[in-house]
């Protein structure tokens, strides 16, 4: 049974703060990351950007060296307060493995990003217990993340109190869900893709009592059930306590099976309840949660309520 006490919790951002931006991932380019500046900045942060956020080598936001530096440099700086990464892409996993946890650990600080940087936030709940906020980057999408991916990426990072995410009907994993009583655990998981790439690594979690998350984005129900199905035979979900089925985007092909099919035959066999529906991945209007803390489940009230990352 996962230890529900075990999360290290930052502390919140407040005005004045320094935040700096750091690409761990694939790389991006100042006018897309320009708006999420912007907001950050009217939150009254002090926006700092590491020196390679904008490097690119292919597809990744410069060399292993020089995304490892950066994400160091924020997470060892003491004038930092949190680290916001601007997107996803690939590259995270590459440096994991480089990270000084020891320095994570001394000075624990709010990490926030999704997609590729599950990856980030596996290693960082397993070397340093820290919590983090799955949530959108800095290399802002307006017509994606509008007012509400606004409030609740502002909420997640500033103001802790629990965030409560409702499942929505319009969204097209709705239709996945097991009822079951109200469950409680850790919420783990994130990206399906980058959580079952992370299996036999020492970051992949502990899932026993833990509420798991997943969403993904452009992959199709055929792959969605291979990644399920390799979780299920590696028994890595045994002992999970409830599934958190967030925005499953762009994930549809030509054969009759749905993205919702696919997720209930895959799910539905745990014999835990399972929430879809909830706003949390790659869609519109993303909405921005915590990892690593306690959360709870209720299929009744179509909610998922979870402990804040920040104290």
């Amino acid at each position: 049974m996962a230890d529900l006490t075990t999360a290290v919790r930052p502390a919140a951002l407040r005005p004045g703060d320094r935040v700096m931006l750091v690409s761990p991932s694939g790389p991006t380019r100042p006018e897309r990351v320009a708006r999420g500046v912007e907001l950050l900045t009217e939150w009254g942060l002090s926006v700092a950007v590491a020196p390679n956020v904008y490097a690119r080598s292919g597809y990744l936001a410069g060399s292993d060296a020089e995304r490892l530096a950066d994400l160091m440099t924020a997470l060892g700086d003491p004038e930092v307060r949190g680290v916001v990464c601007t997107r996803g892409g690939y590259g995270a996993q590459r440096i994991v493995d480089g990270i000084d946890m020891a320095a994570v650990r001394a000075d624990p600080k709010i990490v926030v990003g999704f997609s590729d940087i599950t990856a980030l936030q596996l290693a960082l709940w397993r070397g340093a217990r820290l919590a983090s906020v799955h949530g959108p980057g800095a290399a802002w999408l307006e017509e994606r993340t509008g007012p509400d991916s606004v409030a609740a990426l502002r909420h997640a990072l500033m103001d802790p109190t629990p965030v409560e995410i409702s499942a929505r009907p319009d969204e097209e994993t709705s239709g996945v869900r097991v009822p079951g009583a109200p469950v409680t655990g850790p919420l783990l998981g994130g990206n399906l893709c980058l959580l079952t790439a992370s299996l036999g690594t020492p970051d992949f979690p502990d899932l026993s009592g833990a509420i798991l998350l997943v969403e993904d984005v452009a992959e199709p129900p055929y792959k969605v059930d291979r990644m399920l199905t390799h979780l299920r035979r590696a028994g890595v979900l045994d002992g999970v306590a409830g599934v958190a089925v967030g925005q499953f985007t762009d994930c549809a092909d030509d054969w009759s099976t749905t993205i919702v099919d696919c997720l209930l035959d895959r799910l539905s066999p745990l014999g835990v309840p399972v929430l879809g529906g909830l706003p949390i991945g790659h869609g519109r209007d993303q909405i921005a949660v915590p990892f690593g803390t306690p959360a709870t489940l209720d299929t009744t009230t179509a909610t998922l309520t979870v402990t804040p990352a920040i104290h």
